[in-house]
């Protein structure tokens, strides 16, 4: 059985293959870690989802392998196993090729070669081995041929890991407003009742049993989705497809530059308790790169709270494929007309950005509406 890459993240094409966590033989489980990718989004593990037993490792660390490459070959049973156990770890050069050459010797079976730079190697009399490819999947290049035989400048130093991961979060972006039709909503809401809530429930229960506000407003908006389900789902082959559950995925900001948005699954349904573990441990493994390729490619709607920063609005741009982003900005003291009297009130504004291609301003008004109620008088037990 081949294992190919799965998908990374929300709009991320390929990955750096950084270290595997298995060797030749290993018995796998479902979920169990095989490997370790590098994405703009930061490091990912990468899970397999069969059981079976680890016959070949096909990348190598340091590869570059885009999303759907082959990474492995995994037998489903054991007799499968022992055969490939007898043959050797790769071919000491590509063999009976055709287009093979002397250049060819020595070259790992996982590198591919443009033509014509096996053509110009062979009359150059190049090494293969000892080039770096710079294609796509770091497949060798003419150019690559060329830099190798001193008739191109080298490369100037490669771009840093933060400049990479911008470039990739700004070709996302792009992507996003020239492709989706944005619509934006605000609202502004009183949150007295929620804080009141969370200071009564945190002061019964201990420091580890604590819930913070984003885990109740990432509640609020989970369930506020049940009700608007065309902004929870994805836009794929030009159409709309409604997401079975609602994965909220929550915008975190890396130390070393860079946003990941990990997905808590079926978060509307989670007591709040359980939704708070989740944000716990999403975070904590967010900060130490140890998320997972299925938590990043799974959310259907991602919420952006940038309120510890001092943000009062968040206008949030849409991750493809998805079809809505839900913008929490920071809690501020308002005067607020409450019965025909001015009080002091704890509001927030929260916004909508939403594909009007599935949706439309009355949809993201209800949605509004909706988490404004939520907030305005939580239910811990919906």
């Amino acid at each position: 059985m081949e294992f190919s890459l799965p998908p990374l993240s929300d709009g991320v094409e390929e990955g750096r293959l950084v270290r595997w966590t298995v060797r030749r033989g290993d018995h796998v489980s479902i979920g169990d870690v095989l490997c370790v990718f590098e994405t703009p989004a930061g490091t990912v593990d990468v899970a397999i989802q069969q059981p079976g037993i680890v016959t070949e490792l096909v990348a190598e660390p340091g590869q570059m392998l885009a999303v759907g490459g082959l990474l492995a070959r995994v037998a489903r049973d054991a007799g499968t196993a022992s055969m490939a156990a007898s043959l050797p770890e790769a071919p000491e050069s590509p063999g009976g090729s055709p287009d093979a050459t002397p250049a060819d010797a020595g070259i790992p079976s996982w590198k591919r070669i443009s033509p014509a730079a096996r053509k110009r190697a062979g009359e150059l009399g190049i090494d293969l081995a000892r080039v770096d490819g710079t294609g796509a999947g770091a497949a060798i290049t003419l150019g690559d041929v060329e830099r190798e035989a001193g008739l191109m400048p080298q490369h100037p130093e490669p771009p840093s890991p933060m400049e990479t991961t911008r470039a990739a979060i700004s070709a996302a972006m792009v992507h996003s407003k020239r492709e989706i039709p944005h619509y934006y909503l605000g609202q502004e809401i009183r949150i007295d009742r929620a804080m009141a809530w969370l200071e009564s429930h945190n002061a019964r229960e201990g420091l580890s049993r604590h819930i913070v506000f984003p885990a109740l407003a990432l509640k609020a908006v989970a369930v506020a989705l049940r009700e608007s389900p065309h902004l929870n789902g994805h836009f794929i082959d030009n159409a709309f497809r409604q997401a079975p559950g609602i994965h909220v995925g929550v915008a975190f900001a890396l130390r070393e530059g860079g946003i990941v948005a990990p997905a808590i699954r079926d978060a509307d349904r989670l007591g709040l308790p359980a939704l708070m573990a989740r944000l716990r441990d999403l975070l904590s493994r967010a900060r130490e790169g140890q998320l997972r390729s299925a938590e990043l490619a799974s959310p259907t709607i991602t919420v952006t709270q940038f309120g510890e920063i001092g943000v009062q609005t968040v206008y949030g741009v849409i991750v493809p494929p998805q079809v809505a982003v839900v913008g929490l900005g920071k809690t501020m003291l308002r005067p607020w007309v409450d019965d025909g009297r001015i009080v002091p009130a704890q509001v927030l504004q929260a916004t909508l950005s939403a594909d009007l291609r599935v949706s439309d301003g009355r949809h993201g008004a209800r949605f509004l509406n909706t988490l404004d109620e939520l907030l305005h008088a939580p239910d811990p037990r919906a």
